[in-house]
């Protein structure tokens, strides 16, 4: 783990950005397709951390991304190669463009200044979506992970974006997968080997004391 000083310099916002996965209605809301995985970041706190961090970013000036997955309900340009896809298009709640589905879920806040990315295909928040070029453009240095799952986008989230040069952080306590064990020794054995585990509550502190960053965002 790093100490306090380490992390105020590795989450400097000036060159952090907070991105949330699948954080949205119809995957870990009360009417998800999922109910399980709803339940599970509900009841484990990793919902409301989320919520905290976003709330955070927005004080303290960090960039805040949120990436969403969604389909066209005619079903153009969706994956169909692998056997979660496939189960999806049978679930009884479908996460169609346009829908109540697809919006960040309670008690997460957007901001007017957050980025919403939205993909249509594949299982990677930045894998052939705008992502990566928006990272780019805002300066990024450390992409900070959370949201669902950690059975399948987050490890993707986080592979791709060390791939690409990011420095991934991992709240470890804002992720969320099913069942419980599967997350904690996913995130010992697989994510702790390629990025910086840490925890909601250290990442806030950090941010209490930036080294340096963008204005921070004053609310009325």
């Amino acid at each position: 783990m790093p100490t306090n000083a380490q992390l105020r310099e590795l989450l400097d916002p000036a060159h952090t950005v907070l991105l949330t996965v699948e954080c949205q209605r119809g995957v870990v809301g009360p009417e998800s397709a999922l109910p399980e995985l709803a339940a599970e970041a509900r009841s484990s706190g990793a919902l409301h951390h989320v919520a905290r961090l976003v709330a955070a970013a927005h004080a303290a000036g960090v960039q805040v991304v949120h990436a969403v997955a969604e389909r066209r309900p005619d079903g153009r340009g969706a994956s169909n190669n692998a056997r979660l896809f496939r189960a999806a298009e049978r679930l009884p709640v479908q996460q169609h463009t346009g829908s109540t589905a697809v919006r960040v879920a309670d008690p997460i806040e957007v901001a007017d200044e957050d980025l919403v990315v939205r993909r249509l295909h594949g299982l990677s928040p930045l894998a052939g979506t705008d992502v990566d070029a928006l990272l780019r453009n805002l300066g990024c240095r450390t992409l900070i992970v959370t949201g669902v799952s950690a059975n399948v986008a987050i490890p993707n989230a986080v592979f791709d974006a060390v791939n690409l040069g990011y420095t991934a952080v991992v709240p470890a306590d804002a992720v969320a997968g099913v069942p419980t064990e599967y997350t904690r020794a996913m995130i010992r054995h697989t994510l702790a080997f390629v990025a910086t585990l840490t925890t909601t509550d250290e990442v806030l502190v950090s941010w209490r004391h930036p080294r340096r960053g963008r204005p921070a965002v004053t609310r009325a």
